[in-house]
């Protein structure tokens, strides 16, 4: 059991170093570019992900032993591993929100891996929507944030306010129907390196999320569909099997640093696959060892 929680914990940082490995992904920081993020660099976020070894210990250790039948119990514990986890990123970054989003659903899955493992007639997504039943209404309560000044307002309670987006929490509390029903089956399909891969998957994702960070980066509901109908078409052009699909990858990279558009949101959902994909054995490490770069 010991060697099954080590494997845990390694799987999550894993799936962070990955995702941020992964190049060109449009609005993202990868080892060729900090992209729209000046602030960051890939080094930053290798860093950050392994400052948060201990943090997946604990939820690891938490889904590994909880017996109690009420797993918002589960749920409520972890947050507080969360909140001092947030503090132990910052500190290892100087401040960037590097790997927030990540602390916050990385952390949901491996508790609630862990708590599978011990509980095996239960799959992920069922303890998934379990822990985190009625997460919405109580974070995101009418009352409360009208009466709380707009200043002190995160910029998801705003966007929940102004185009009622439920954000990575409604995702989670649905059991990442993104990653579950888009993300897993796109990488289980997925043919070439795993740098090909995990681009492709990528671009599925973001052809089906609602992602926050896009919206708040350009400051308009709109920019969704259009990253959508872009996505869409880099997966229609033959995505990186093809020069087409890779030219045009490139392109919209490029276009992503022009507007200073992140898709920070949807880089939090490839994480998950990525962690998924490592589970199920959709991806192997060693398999790196013999692929090259697209």
């Amino acid at each position: 059991m010991e060697q099954t929680s080590a494997k845990l914990v390694n799987d999550a940082i894993r799936a962070m170093v990955y995702e941020v490995s992964v190049n060109p992904k449009p609005g993202l920081v990868d080892p060729v570019s900090s992209g729209p993020h000046p602030d960051m660099d890939v080094f930053l976020f290798i860093d950050s992900a392994l400052s948060l070894h201990h943090y997946f210990e604990q939820s690891v250790d938490l889904g590994m032993n909880f017996t109690a039948t009420d797993l918002t119990l589960m749920f409520k514990k972890l947050r507080t591993f969360g909140i001092e986890a947030e503090k132990t990123m910052f500190k290892a970054t100087n401040g960037v929100n590097t790997h927030k989003g990540a602390v916050f659903s990385l952390g949901v899955l491996t508790c609630a891996e862990a708590y599978r493992i011990k509980h095996p007639q239960l799959d992920l997504t069922t303890i998934v929507k379990r822990m985190l039943k009625g997460l919405t209404a109580s974070d995101y309560d009418i009352e409360k944030l009208h009466a709380k000044p707009v200043e002190q307002l995160t910029a998801g309670e705003k966007e929940f306010l102004r185009y009622g987006i439920k954000g990575i929490r409604g995702e989670a509390e649905a059991g990442y129907p993104t990653v579950m029903q888009i993300g897993v089956p796109a990488l289980k399909k997925s043919q070439g390196t795993t740098m090909q891969r995990l681009l492709d998957t990528f671009m599925h994702i973001v052809a089906q999320t609602e992602d926050t960070n896009l919206i708040k980066r350009a400051g308009r509901h709109d920019v969704v569909e259009e990253a959508h109908q872009q996505a869409k078409r880099y997966l229609e052009l033959g995505g990186t099997q093809t020069q087409a699909g890779r030219d045009y990858l490139a392109r919209l990279n490029q276009e992503y640093l022009l507007n200073n558009y992140s898709l920070g949101g949807s880089a939090d959902l490839l994480i998950l696959t990525i962690f998924i994909g490592l589970r199920q054995g959709i991806l192997r490490p060693e398999a790196m060892q013999s692929e090259g770069m697209i």
